[in-house]
């Protein structure tokens, strides 16, 4: 079963309360293995704000940027049931056998991950049955934006 919600945001600022929320939600429940969140949408509409609305709840302070030219970087976390954060953008990648080569399988297994992936529709075929889809859009006005979020993804 697909669950699907749609949110509309006014600021960078709203984006990431969204990510906010999530992540505090993702830090208090303990899981058997990395838990994945897609991240999907065009150029600057929102994915790495997402990201960095996250990580800043999670207590990351240092700057979050994408990922771009080395695709993967790991902050270490203090949380009950999150010690990584893992970012990566998948924009480079062009083979799912790229990121394999990069230990993501392995990622995929600890438990005490979570996994955000910036153009994650580029590598959907490796990712787990259970992601959490977000989809971004850009809205009416300049800062608007429109997200969708699915719990599985349209193979």
């Amino acid at each position: 079963m697909q669950i699907s919600h749609s949110l509309v945001t006014a600021s960078p600022a709203a984006t990431q309360k969204i990510a906010s929320d999530i992540a505090k939600e993702f830090a208090r429940t303990p899981s058997d293995h990395a838990r994945v969140i897609a991240l999907s949408g065009n150029l600057g509409a929102g994915k790495t704000t997402f990201t960095q609305g996250f990580a800043k709840a999670l207590g990351i302070m240092r700057p979050v940027q994408s990922p771009t030219f080395v695709i993967m970087k790991i902050y270490e976390l203090n949380k009950k049931y999150l010690k990584h954060l893992v970012h990566i953008d998948a924009y480079r990648i062009e083979t799912v056998e790229e990121l394999e080569h990069l230990g993501f399988l392995k990622l995929l297994e600890d438990k005490d991950a979570v996994i955000l992936i910036e153009w994650a529709d580029r590598i959907k075929k490796i990712l787990p049955e259970d992601t959490m889809w977000l989809y971004f859009e850009h809205g009416r006005g300049i800062k608007e934006r429109i997200l969708e979020l699915k719990t599985k993804s349209e193979k």
